[in-house]
């Protein structure tokens, strides 16, 4: 009979099981489980989102003392615990977080193209498992912390636990800056970005955020490498179970949040976008709060943009304001705040994170056009003069608005 090398594997452990060969003081925590069939945990909701891992207060400029409840600054992302991080090492090569479901590749390995990383995805045996797939952005989205921390090119505290994942920095020796790192997803951009650019969306565990990359090198149309981390597990991850409760909220039932179905169509900066969503009654309920950024991240639909369907990257069920861009066009849709903080620069306490459901726009040589995609996760200083607003930054002439949208959201009871 023609065993497979699963097969073989399978034998393998149970050959071994019983010969009862461990009879040394070595701790079994830190055998090998290849072979053997590891049970994933099944999580609370189908899309279980993890806590960002902030645990530090912030105003707009400084590391402040825990807010209380009608203090300023309180309602931010430390103020609200969610699922906490929980890996368990399974000494295999692979990782599995216990919130989600998902069973992840603990190291990435070199560079790869975007067919190459389908390619081996689909030939991998990694921890005697033959379905591994190249995650999906939410998929991936689901690693990031918020406890990371960058200064410009340079990483300081990765957004990625590193007890657990390896993540490499980019190599500075081939000129490469530290933030090179950057991980893809298989989700590619239904849009374009650039200068019509096919693109693909990723996550950067270097300096916490999400962009689209081009999927080719411009100039010479090579395929452009990135890392890819390999996924298995929980095929319900990221999925919505969206439903209209015809009362100004739409609860997602795969989350278990409750979401503002409008925004109030008023830009605030951080400050007074935290106040609004703690003071917010809606569908007689008064527990109203600022997402973080994770669970803001959760509800974009990356099926969607303004220049392929004329819509925001969010479902149909909502509704988001019209906005015109810097240069006075129509058709684009806000940045929406979160309450996470996003350490990065000379200031790092004076950025807050927001999604685009618009385009993620940026002006290069004097052109403004989608430079990071429908769905980009970013960052903007959390207060300024609205008048000087927008203003551009950045190699790629990041649009800044400093005045975002609100979209509450709550815990369903």
């Amino acid at each position: 009979m023609k065993l497979n090398k699963l097969t073989l594997l399978g034998l393998l452990s149970v050959f071994l099981i019983s010969c009862g060969s461990n009879d040394d003081d070595t701790n079994i925590d830190n055998e090998s489980n290849e072979g053997e069939v590891i049970e994933l945990p099944v999580p609370e909701k189908p899309y279980s989102i993890v806590d960002t891992g902030v645990t530090d207060y912030y105003s707009n400029n400084a590391l402040i003392s825990e807010p209380s409840t009608g203090d300023a600054f309180f309602g931010q992302d430390a103020n609200y615990s969610g699922n906490k991080p929980s890996y368990t090492d399974n000494n295999d090569g692979t990782i599995t977080d216990n919130v989600t479901g998902l069973m992840w590749e603990q190291d990435m390995g070199s560079k790869i193209t975007f067919d190459e990383a389908f390619s081996k995805a689909s030939n991998s045996i990694l921890g005697g498992y033959s379905d591994w797939r190249v995650p999906t952005l939410k998929e991936l989205y689901s690693l990031i912390l918020f406890s990371g921390k960058v200064k410009g090119e340079v990483a300081i505290d990765l957004f990625i636990d590193t007890n657990y994942f390896n993540q490499e920095l980019g190599d500075t020796s081939i000129g490469e800056r530290e933030i090179d790192a950057q991980t893809w997803s298989s989700t590619e951009y239904v849009s374009t970005t650039m200068y019509g650019v096919e693109t693909v969306f990723g996550v950067n565990f270097i300096d916490g955020r999400i962009k689209g990359y081009p999927k080719y090198k411009p100039g010479t149309g090579n395929a452009n490498t990135m890392y890819f981390r390999m996924v298995r597990g929980n095929v319900d991850y990221g999925k919505n179970n969206f439903i209209d409760n015809g009362d100004g909220t739409i609860s997602d039932l795969s989350t278990g949040l409750m979401w503002q179905k409008s925004d109030d169509g008023i830009s605030r900066d951080w400050e007074e976008s935290l106040a609004y969503s703690e003071n917010l009654t809606l569908a007689d309920k008064s527990d109203w709060r600022l997402p973080n950024a994770k669970e803001l991240q959760s509800i974009v639909d990356y099926t969607r943009s303004p220049k392929t369907t004329n819509s925001p990257a969010i479902d149909p069920l909502f509704e988001c304001t019209e906005i015109v861009d810097p240069d006075g066009n129509p058709g684009n849709y806000p940045f929406y705040w979160t309450g996470t903080s996003h350490l990065d620069g000379a200031t790092p306490y004076s950025s807050g994170v927001y999604v685009a459901f618009g385009e993620g726009q940026g002006e290069m040589n004097g052109v403004l056009m989608d430079v990071h995609g429908a769905g980009c996760q970013r960052s903007d200083p959390k207060s300024g003069n609205k008048d000087d607003y927008p203003q551009f930054f950045g190699p790629q002439g990041d649009v800044r608005y400093v005045y975002n949208y609100v979209r509450c959201v709550r815990t369903i009871d």
